[in-house]
């Protein structure tokens, strides 16, 4: 049995989930290993999804022992995993501090997306999010972001074709590691670069970083209304940054990058959802090359304050939106069984109160 003072003592494991191929090799070497067995120890992770260094059957076994001592590779277990009867899995990963995260793996016929968190909670505090009732922890490392990944290619056996950064957590605000990890699920995985999304409530200057960067992602705002009087009752960033100036900021992504923005617009019933609110729409995004993404709200408890409009409610939202010439499109609604609105399924493993205020 090891002391305290030793467990202090102990040098902490070389993390390479996240790592590139270059980045581990260049660690292989200075370990005085030849380039090549990183380039092997990457293989194994990244295409041959290995969660230990015993898999990798092509290394020497005692190279393996001491790699076993020295690094490790995957941030995270599978805490809890919940199958939709439409395909979607979602998992809750244990980190190695203890901290619980959330991904979600979501089949296709023409593809295989993924959901995946860049924070541990999230900062924001829209209302009608389960994520933000949690507050906020920490942001994710570029392993952590990656492991999941890695960890829900394991479910299913199509290749992940398409990721987008909607789980917990504002991904701008941990912009560095987000784009980091677009970076590795490119190089490494071949995912193609227009198949990555980015959603954000809409902070401005990370918006404008990010343009600057001039990276052919698709920025997804999270808007949920025309006009700053209905956000600011349940998006508190919209007190900082008003919808004209997001708006602007937008504008800029699109000039910059030449990718259409998507507007993400949670309906919510006699909240955002009347035809004025449609008409107020329709008028801000005149002009705009844009898509607009409508969302029936997806409810986390019966006492959130907030309830799921009628059918008949989106379907007039849209067809005035429509008969203005903007693109809508309706977010194709799954694992509704699991629980799979952002952080219901964390807040309900953790005993966080659902009722939002």
């Amino acid at each position: 049995m090891t002391t305290v003072a030793e467990e202090a003592d102990r040098k902490p494991l070389m993390g390479l989930t996240g790592l590139s191929t270059v980045q581990i090799a260049a660690w292989m070497e200075s370990q005085g290993e030849p380039a090549y067995r990183g380039k092997q120890i990457a293989e194994w992770i990244y295409r041959k999804g290995a969660r230990s260094f015993e898999e990798m059957k092509n290394l020497p076994v005692a190279l393996r022992e001491q790699m076993a001592m020295e690094a490790e590779i995957g941030c995270s277990e599978v805490h809890l995993k919940q199958q939709a009867s439409d395909g979607t899995v979602k998992c809750l990963l244990k980190l190695r501090d203890g901290q619980i995260i959330e991904c979600v793996l979501l089949p296709y016929e023409d593809r295989v997306s993924v959901c995946l968190s860049t924070q541990i909670g999230c900062a924001m505090g829209c209302r009608f999010c389960a994520t933000a009732q949690g507050g906020f922890t920490r942001n994710l490392t570029v392993g952590e972001i990656v492991d999941q990944l890695l960890t829900l290619q394991q479910f299913s056996e199509r290749k992940i074709t398409h990721v987008v950064f909607m789980g917990m957590g504002e991904p701008l605000l941990n912009l560095e590691n987000t784009l980091t990890s677009i970076e590795r699920f490119h190089e490494e995985l071949g995912i193609g670069m227009r198949r990555f999304t980015i959603s954000t409530v809409g902070i401005v200057p990370k918006i404008l970083t990010l343009a600057e960067r001039d990276l052919p992602i698709t920025l997804a705002v999270s808007l949920h209304a025309p006009e700053d009087e209905t956000r600011r009752g349940f998006m508190p960033v919209s007190r900082k940054w008003d919808v004209p100036t997001l708006l602007d900021a937008c504008r800029h992504y699109f000039e910059r990058t030449g990718r259409r923005v998507t507007f993400e617009y949670l309906l919510l019933k006699e909240v955002n959802d009347t035809p004025d609110h449609a008409r107020d729409l329709a008028a801000l995004l005149k002009g705009f090359p844009c898509l607009v993404n409508l969302i029936p709200f997806n409810y986390v408890s019966t006492e959130q304050g907030f309830q799921r409009p009628e059918v008949s409610r989106v379907q007039v939202f849209r067809a005035i939106l429509e008969k203005t010439g903007i693109q809508v499109t309706q977010r194709q609604e799954r694992g509704h069984d699991i629980d799979a609105a952002c952080g219901q399924l964390r807040g309900k493993h953790l005993g966080k109160p659902l009722k939002l205020i």
